[in-house]
């Protein structure tokens, strides 16, 4: 019955309304359009036939009306051209009337309580009809009115027709209102452009509920909508235009035009399903781009055959058609040129919709899906980039997990990380995009699998050159300009992104890329390269001098005539240190020009000489710095050094000028350090060979070390500080490392008559001498003809004997005795080559005495307390006059205070007081 209406509707092209009204036992159905017509009589009159032949109608194969009979047998056609009614009593009381013979078989579905005499035909009930005045309800055109059958539930029969009337809105659009009696339902459509349409139908309860609707040229498809958004419909039926029995898994309904079976339940056979297939992708196309992919059937098992055949045509028909949303290139094209125009159209251009009622129309691209690429939870930042790599990408709102499935089925091809890195390798693009190719490559390496997958991606280096594998390339972050590198894969810094790091690429500072054994191989090579020459100082410009190999030195630079010298050769012009050399120092002057482009600091960073140079190295191997006296440093050496560093060109100082040099290394720290090193060999070489009025700087004293007093001169430069004399402790003479050349030195001290030291600095001298005695060469030492004495004096050395026991002291005279201490005094005599005192002469004490003991004399009591003396052994001897009687080197008898004898102690008694207080007198 909705399908004549839609019809009666769309044949007089007025607005679709049907209203349903039960009044007890009575059902009517009122709607508008197109009245009834001669041809419509026929129809209502002949078995499954129908008078329409417009190809626009719904029900063109006469089942529509006769639907009436599943529930009555008495019908009146109401129209406002006429009337008709139908009722089956009344054609068999016509038959009977006629003389027309009916048949009276027993109905195999009688009851059993039926009365027998009951007639059991049953005649057709819309064969005849008889004309009525009845006129059709105000405001509809044609009335159906219905007397129900005892048999039939009115309520349910009502309900049913409440369940179905949002679907007969659906499938019938020539309606457009359907009142079920007070429950009334409402279909809006409205136009949104590219063949799509807004279908809303609310029903009593005010619900609303939407469809986005598109028409092809045998279908309608409907596409339901919640909250604005697009969702793929529940499992549903073929619907032509109402349901019929043919199950379907479509993500759209499917409204057809085929041929079906008569009672509208299955397809015709060799019905051409798959035709219907086409536009679909024109549906797709008109939907927001972020949506499309709702329309792709999912994959599974097809609920009917029907259906099978429909998925492989919807799938067939996506695949094949432009309308799969890819990333817009029209800005990258803008920027570098019009498309060629011989480049096939993989890409299309369609309108866009918006996710609301009001759709934008701007201009979207398209791809046919199997030429397109999708790159799983792709972002915009990386969108923007990849494709200008992959050609037509999918877009990133398509590219989440969301969406893996319908991508699969479309047969889109899937991209990858290590894709990616394959395909990085054939772009040619600047620094900066590659650097923000990294960064929206970041997020993506999650976990070293990941990071495995990017080991083949591309890398711009500094030298314009585009290389395989972060892992064989190397990043200075704090490298501001591209220099080129040959020795090196230095990455462009334009590109240098915290991923490459993370791929494997090896961090370096300038200063490691200037000590790079490469380099030095390169420079040994070709140390006047222009390319090599210009990498190292402009690299040199952003490193530490203090932490570059003194290796630098030999790039050969021009010098101030042209001539190509090694740079550690070369001084800058007007440097400080040309005051200090003597006239003849083979160092040129750098070319002005040279200055003039990369600048005093990386000049003098690889060695160009300003004030004094510094030659380092780590785990040397043997004195081949070309030093001046280096051998004999190294030789004096206990063990080889972990580390070489020391001032260079030290021996180019002219003599006249060591106060202003001395100034010079204070003033800068790297040279500072070394004067402080006391083994180095830059204190060494200065102690020797540095003078001050022909004076080695090791033979003066510090002026606060008053050891040496009246032997070394003391060492006085104007204008240092007392920081700068603490530096240079390690360069003077220093009482605990006597030197073998400083022991000559103070042996001549000694020995000359000019000096007036006193009694208590010639001993220390000589302490300080003795002890060393066993670690000098004595053969090398040159031993004066004098030595100076215990008075001072200078003496004649073969008159002079090494004080040992201290009591001959008390009976010798101090000329003749050479004295350090008691400990030394072996050496000293050895060191000399002078007789002890103990070896050249003899004493024997005179007189008994009186024997006692430390504990039981009081003087030995007072004698240990007075000189702190530790507990004696031995007796302890008194004498009134104690004489003792010399011989051998020295003769006669004197008289001592005390002396010793093996383990007895000779003492002389003190003459003491009268013993009577000054009160008793």
């Amino acid at each position: 019955m909705a399908q004549n209406a839609a019809d009666a509707a769309a044949k007089a092209g007025v607005p679709g309304r049907v209203r349903v009204q039960l009044d007890g036992r009575t059902l009517s159905i009122a709607n508008t359009g197109a009245p009834l017509d001669v041809s419509g009589v026929h129809a209502l009159t002949a078995l499954r036939a129908s008078g329409k032949a417009e190809a626009a109608t719904v029900g063109r194969f006469g089942v529509g009306f006769t639907a009436v009979l599943a529930v009555s047998d008495d019908i009146e056609f109401r129209s406002t051209t006429g009337s008709l009614h139908l009722s089956r009593d009344r054609t068999r009381e016509a038959l009977s009337e006629g003389g027309i013979a009916t048949p009276n078989a027993v109905r195999p579905d009688r009851p059993a309580d039926a009365d027998p005499a009951a007639p059991t035909f049953q005649p057709p009930a819309l064969r005849l009809a008889w004309p009525v005045e009845a006129r059709p309800a105000p405001g509809f055109d044609t009335e159906v009115v219905v007397r129900l059958r005892a048999d039939v539930d009115a309520e349910a029969l009502l309900t049913a027709m409440h369940d179905e009337a949002a679907d007969l809105l659906l499938e019938l659009p020539a309606l457009q209102v359907l009142r079920i009696d007070d429950a009334e339902f409402t279909s809006v459509v409205r136009e949104l452009g590219d063949g799509l349409a807004e279908l809303g139908v609310t029903g009593p309860d005010d619900r609303r509920r939407t469809w986005w609707q598109f028409r092809t040229p045998r279908a309608r498809w409907l596409l339901p909508l919640r909250d604005g958004k697009p969702h793929a419909a529940p499992h549903d039926v073929l619907r032509a235009p109402t349901r019929s029995d043919e199950e379907l898994s479509l993500p759209a309904l499917l409204i057809a035009d085929i041929p079906m079976q008569p009672d509208r339940r299955r397809l015709l056979p060799g019905a051409r399903v798959a035709e219907l297939a086409s536009g679909y992708a024109d549906f797709a196309r008109a939907l927001p781009p972020a949506d499309r992919l709702v329309l792709v059937p999912a994959p599974g098992f097809a609920r009917s055959e029907a259906d099978g055949l429909l998925r492989e045509a919807l799938v067939r028909e996506l695949q094949t058609h432009s309308w799969l949303p890819v990333v817009d290139t029209s800005t990258r094209r803008t920027e570098s040129g019009p498309a060629d125009a011989d480049t096939p159209e993989t890409v299309d251009r369609a309108g866009e919709l918006g996710h609301g009622v009001d759709l934008d129309r701007d201009a979207a691209p398209t791809a046919v899906p199997t030429r397109a690429s999708v790159f799983p939870y792709l972002t915009p930042e990386l969108a923007r980039l990849l494709d200008d790599v992959v050609g037509p990408l999918v877009i990133p709102e398509l590219s989440d997990r969301a969406h893996t499935e319908a991508l699969a089925v479309l047969d889109v091809h899937r991209l990858g990380l290590a894709r990616l890195a394959e395909l990085s390798s054939g772009v040619d693009r600047p620094p900066a995009w590659w650097r923000e190719w990294y960064a929206a490559l970041e997020p993506f390496v999650v976990d070293p699998l990941t990071a495995e997958e990017l080991g083949a991606l591309a890398v711009p280096l500094a030298d314009g050159r585009l290389v395989t594998g972060p892992r064989t390339v190397v990043l200075d972050d704090l490298l501001e300009v591209a220099i080129p590198l040959h020795w090196a894969r230095l990455v462009h810094p334009e590109a240098a992104h915290p991923l490459l790091s993370r791929l494997g690429a090896r961090s370096a500072t300038a200063e490691d890329l200037l000590a790079d054994p490469a380099l030095h191989a390169d420079l040994a090579d070709h140390p006047d390269d222009p390319d090599l020459v210009d990498a190292v100082l402009r690299l040199a410009a952003h490193a530490d001098p203090d932490a570059l190999p003194p290796w630098l030195g030999m790039i050969e630079l021009p010098d101030a005539t042209g001539e190509l010298l090694p740079a550690d050769e070369l001084l800058l012009p007007e440097a400080p240190l040309y005051a200090l050399l003597v006239e003849d120092a083979p160092l040129g002057t750098l070319s002005e020009e040279v200055v003039a482009e990369y600048g005093a600091q990386a000049l003098r960073a690889v060695g160009v000489g300003w004030d004094f140079g510094i030659v380092a190295e780590s785990d040397p191997t043997g004195p081949d710095h070309h030093l001046d006296d280096e051998e004999a440093w190294w030789a004096g050496l206990p063990e080889e050094p972990s580390e070489f560093v020391a001032v260079r060109d030290l021996d180019l100082v002219d003599d006249i000028a060591w106060p202003d040099a001395l100034h010079q290394l204070l003033s800068e720290p790297r040279t500072r350090r070394l004067l402080a090193d006391p083994d180095g060999y830059t204190a060494w070489w200065l102690r020797r060979h540095a003078r001050l009025d022909g004076i080695p700087l090791g033979h003066y004293r510090h002026p606060r070390d008053a050891e040496f007093t009246g032997l070394l001169p003391e060492f006085a430069v104007p204008g240092l500080s007392h920081a700068d004399l603490e530096v240079l402790r390690t360069v003077l003479a220093n009482p605990e490392r006597i030197t073998p050349d400083l022991a000559d030195a103070l042996l001549a001290a000694l020995a000359d008559p000019a000096n007036s030291p006193e009694p208590e600095v010639v001993s220390r001298a000589h302490r300080h001498l003795a002890a060393v005695a066993d670690r000098l060469d004595l053969t090398e030492l040159v031993l004066p003809e004098r030595v100076r004495a215990l008075s001072g004096a200078t003496v004649a050395a073969s008159d002079a004997m090494v004080l040992d026991l201290l009591w001959f002291g008390l009976a010798l005279p101090p000329d003749r005795l050479v004295f350090g201490d008691q400990e030394t005094a072996s050496g000293l005599a050895t060191l000399l080559d002078l007789p002890l005192v103990s070896e050249s002469v003899t004493a024997e004490v005179l007189g008994a005495g009186l024997r006692t003991s430390w504990s039981a004399a009081p003087l030995g009591v007072v004698l240990r307390q007075l000189f702190s003396l530790a507990p004696q052994e031995g007796e302890l001897v008194l004498h009134e006059d104690l004489r003792v009687r010399l011989s051998g080197a020295a003769t006669g008898t004197v008289s001592v205070p005390w002396w010793r004898t093996g383990t007895e102690t000779h003492v002389r008694m003190p003459a003491a007081v009268d013993g009577t207080s000054p009160a008793a007198s």
